[in-house]
């Protein structure tokens, strides 16, 4: 193998690679996988260098440790936590220059949930459907790091581009979700439907890259019975038997028989994806 890859010491919670993801092949039931905070990750891929659509690693709660087998840059993005090369502080959202064989290691998160690490020439594992993601529904793309895993690197280009560092912003302290009701809030009470929309809920610790969980008052149905399975798109917030809300995120399945109360605006998300357990949630109608 050329000495263009990075060898994995400490995988940590769960760290996947993630690009832009695989959308456009929901009729196949593969869903769109990708970054979850996607802002996050196309800064990171800025700050070394890279397009937008580079892979890169995004880290879960506790980060991850690297060992690159030939000098490489590095940026971490997301999450705010510690970075250190071979035990030195390194910046944070900032382009981090790793010898051969020192070891990156990106430490648990301050704030938020997910941090993003970027390489310059981008993480070249095999694409799947046009995207290098991990998808933890399908088992699409590479599986989760493991320690010992060996992952190939690309070639650096348009270093020019690079930028010094950049702002960002803070995870959030209370998740602020805008929605659009339907299309199956009549299965709902009105009481039900005003009680999503003003009502605080909280992450529920069970949430992961499928969905965010909510706790919090249950939402009483008006309508008996189950539907037949629907298309899920991104964002939708599906309410199954325990009447707690789930916002689908990018592993969403791409079809389900719970109703849909609503649909959340795609530039809310990325906000989700740092919400820790216990943040508070609230969602706001923002018109149909």
């Amino acid at each position: 193998m050329t000495d263009r890859a990075l060898a994995v010491v400490r995988a940590g919670a769960l760290t996947t690679v993630q690009d832009t993801g695989r959308p456009g092949h929901a009729h196949l039931g593969v869903p769109r996988s990708g970054a979850l905070d996607a802002p996050a990750a196309a800064l990171a891929n800025r700050l070394v260098g890279n397009p937008p659509q580079a892979a890169v690693l995004e880290t879960t709660l506790n980060g991850v440790a690297v060992r690159p087998r030939s000098a490489v840059t590095a940026a971490v993005a997301g999450a705010p936590c510690a970075v250190t090369v071979d035990g030195r502080p390194a910046p944070w959202s900032a382009p981090v220059h790793v010898p051969a064989g020192a070891v990156l290691d990106i430490g648990p998160a301050d704030l938020g949930l997910r941090s993003y690490v970027a390489f310059a020439g981008g993480v070249i594992v095999d694409p799947v459907l046009g995207s290098r993601s991990t998808d933890l529904l399908s088992g699409l793309g590479p599986a989760p790091l493991a320690d010992g895993t060996v992952l190939p690197l690309g070639i650096p280009a348009n270093l020019h581009a690079r930028v010094d560092v950049a702002p960002q912003p803070s995870p959030p302290t209370e998740l602020l979700l805008r929605v659009t009701l339907g299309p199956r809030d009549d299965w709902f009470t009105p009481e039900a439907v005003r009680t999503f929309t003003t009502r605080t809920y909280e992450v529920s610790p069970a949430s992961n890259r499928i969905g965010l969980r909510t706790r919090g008052p249950a939402l009483e149905r008006a309508a008996a019975g189950e539907l037949p399975s629907e298309g899920m798109v991104l964002g939708a917030v599906q309410v199954p038997p325990d009447g707690r809300p789930v916002v689908f995120l990018a592993d969403h399945p791409t079809t389900g028989g719970y109703p849909v109360i609503a649909v959340v605006r795609p530039e809310d998300l990325p906000a989700a994806a740092q919400a820790v357990p216990g943040t508070p949630v609230r969602f706001i109608a923002a018109g149909r």
